[in-house]
């Protein structure tokens, strides 16, 4: 289990608290001990609040039902999956002999509740500090490759989609001022008439999108 912890990044002061999050249900029911279940459903809140934190404070002008999609897209069994596989959680499992033989070391269900078996196992022995530092360790990949997607920082589509649901548009009103050099260029975004948000920048795009955002923060 030294390799799974350096893997993880912690060392357990509570080794039985690692020992049961590796143990499957199957396992007990040929040996005694105690199986991982109740740390999965700990774990699982453990691991929703640091990814809530997370994405709350990076992602400011996101509202809450899109922060909600995307908790969902970092919070879910496949995504728990591939960080137990990149920590080879699978070959540290204790299983019952038929789990064994049927591939359960490689079933997703069982690596993504023995990954939050381990989250609660961290948060129990040494804090939620700790378990949410190994959590961003953990899914810092997931979370920049959401930061990165195609249309994530696209505030004007973003905007046309939300008013879209409610049958309306976005009309963008914008002024240049300043040399060619140096211009400088002011937007105006109004929906059925009402300004929703202004911004500034280099080029209309620029300005365009700042006022976007500033509409998406109001509307939040």
């Amino acid at each position: 289990m030294r390799e799974l912890e350096t893997a993880l990044g912690h060392t357990f002061a509570d080794r039985s608290l690692l020992e049961t999050a590796l143990t499957h249900r199957s396992y007990t029911a040929e040996h005694p001990g105690t199986h991982n279940e109740r740390l999965e459903f700990l774990g699982d809140a453990v691991l929703g609040l640091a990814i809530t934190e997370a994405i709350y404070r990076r992602f400011e002008d996101l509202p809450e039902g899109k922060l909600a999609k995307l908790r969902a897209s970092l919070v879910n069994r496949d995504e728990l999956a591939a960080v137990a596989r990149r920590l080879d959680v699978g070959s540290h499992l204790r299983l019952g002999r038929g789990e064994v033989s049927s591939g359960g070391r490689e079933k997703s269900s069982i690596l993504a509740d023995a990954m939050e078996a381990l989250i609660a196992a961290v948060y129990l022995d040494a804090g939620f500090d700790v378990a949410k530092r190994i959590v961003l360790d953990r899914w810092s990949d997931a979370i920049a490759r959401r930061a990165t997607a195609p249309g994530k920082h696209d505030y004007k589509t973003r905007l046309q989609e939300l008013l879209a649901e409610s049958g309306r548009r976005p009309v963008y009103r914008t002024e240049g001022e300043g040399p060619d050099h140096a211009r400088t260029y002011r937007a105006t975004v109004t929906v059925d008439g009402e300004a929703l948000g202004t911004g500034a920048g280099g080029s209309k795009k620029q300005a365009e999108q700042a006022a976007a955002a500033e509409a998406l923060n109001r509307m939040a």
